[in-house]
């Protein structure tokens, strides 16, 4: 049995920045499992610019970007064991892991931080009718094969779903010499930032259709077209809306869902919106001692939001390993932590969901940044926040839409201050 202070489960730009700010934050044994050959993460094959701009205040690539938390992390002294894939988590916060060159591991941590980012959604998910031919991929796995493999997936592409990955493969397949006809997207709206609308579609003149879907695929050894066809607002086609695609190729970006598996298992409580963990102002999960940062939190837009949540987790995580050695027992702690109040944060009109899920005013530190995100688009509009009923913010935003992450800063004294405070909520308003 291995020991170590804080065990970070992945090695992509969440865990590299928590493990980084544990260390910063007087941690002397921090451990990365990473199931991947390298760290970094998805950022590897993410090779177009745009990413640094609010850690770094500077345009980088993703490679780039993954390349100085690394460089961080092992300046710091972070351990680390590659191609190692964690088997279980038990409550207790003893991790059963497995690789080629030490078989099976046992390790116990004081704290664990999960940072297992997040996947695709698959084709079998949205039940499109047709056969199962060659042609159809994810786009991370088309972003992959061109900027890692060195393979260019086809010539003439239909992409289906307006996620941020979608557009980007939308401008790397025409930059690579391919013909992208379409983007379709079953909502009214974007799923992307509106800065990749414009980069990515509208600078190369490909089409964007919003409120279509596709309800058939054509071929059986390989694509050869699909039928896309308007839908109504209840997402059912529309008939007498059928347009017709020749392609050989179509791309499936159609949502990523964080990669919870580990955590469903050990317990965690999980939000049925976001599929990630409920967690409270320090980021901790309902399994005490355990923390969740990055996209298997929620998924981000921007990766500096991951590395910003992330560096809080591992400074919330050290914060936690201390307090639990000042405290005796573990008895005593737990009867400290239950008697402290969590209010919780809920979502009024306009709002989908809340990060965090709870908040215990008396552990929150001076300010604490709530990230929550729409449900549609909203232009002049207000961001409202109540404290039980009573209105306490009202303020105007020019523009929020579902695909760009909404936050706003709560004061600890503004919480504290507030006589018999039971519950927080955040709504939109149209102006």
């Amino acid at each position: 049995m291995e020991n170590y202070e804080i065990v970070v489960i992945g090695g992509g730009p969440a865990g590299l920045a928590a493990a980084i700010a544990a260390k910063q934050n007087g941690m002397e044994k921090v451990l990365i499992l990473e199931r991947d050959r390298e760290l970094g993460g998805i950022l590897n094959q993410c090779i177009h610019n745009g990413f640094g701009l609010h850690t770094f205040k500077e345009e980088l690539t993703g490679p780039e970007y993954a390349e100085r938390f690394i460089h961080l992390a092992q300046q710091a002294g972070v351990e680390y064991r590659l191609n190692t894939m964690v088997m279980d988590i038990s409550p207790d916060k003893k991790i059963t892991a497995l690789n080629r060159a030490e078989g099976l591991l046992e390790i116990q941590a004081e704290a664990v931080i999960l940072a297992m980012g997040c996947r695709e959604r698959s084709r079998g998910a949205l039940n499109i009718p047709g056969y199962r031919p060659a042609g159809i991929f994810s786009a991370g796995t088309a972003q992959r094969l061109v900027n890692m493999e060195g393979y260019l997936p086809g010539r003439e592409v239909v992409i289906l779903g307006s996620g941020d990955i979608g557009l980007i493969m939308a401008r790397r397949m025409t930059l690579e010499g391919a013909n992208v006809k379409v983007v379709a997207e079953l909502m009214p709206y974007s799923g992307g930032l509106k800065r990749n609308i414009v980069q990515c579609l509208d600078d190369f003149d490909i089409p964007l259709k919003l409120s279509h879907t596709v309800i058939d695929i054509k071929g059986k050894e390989r694509v050869e077209g699909v039928t896309l066809a308007q839908v109504d607002e209840k997402g059912r086609p529309v008939p007498g809306t059928e347009e017709e695609y020749s392609c050989d190729t179509l791309l499936l970006s159609v949502g990523l869902i964080p990669e919870n598996e580990l955590s469903r298992e050990m317990g965690v409580e999980l939000n049925p919106v976001t599929s990630g963990p409920q967690v409270n102002e320090s980021l901790e999960t309902s399994v005490d001692g355990v923390f969740a940062c990055g996209n298997v939190l929620h998924v981000h837009d921007l990766v500096d939001f991951v590395s910003e949540e992330a560096e809080a987790a591992g400074r919330h995580a050290a914060d936690y390993i201390r307090k639990k050695r000042k405290d005796q027992t573990e008895v005593k702690r737990t009867e400290a932590l239950s008697e402290i109040e969590q209010v919780p944060l809920l979502t009024g009109a306009g709002v989908r969901y809340t990060v965090p899920s709870f908040i215990r005013p008396e552990q929150m530190e001076d300010s604490l940044k709530v990230r929550f995100r729409v449900g549609k688009v909203y232009r002049n509009c207000y961001v409202n926040v109540y404290f039980n009923e009573e209105q306490i913010i009202h303020k105007k935003r020019p523009y929020a839409a579902p695909g760009e992450m909404e936050e706003l800063t709560l004061k600890k004294e503004q919480l504290t201050e507030f006589p018999g405070l039971k519950k927080i909520t955040i709504s939109m308003e149209e102006a």
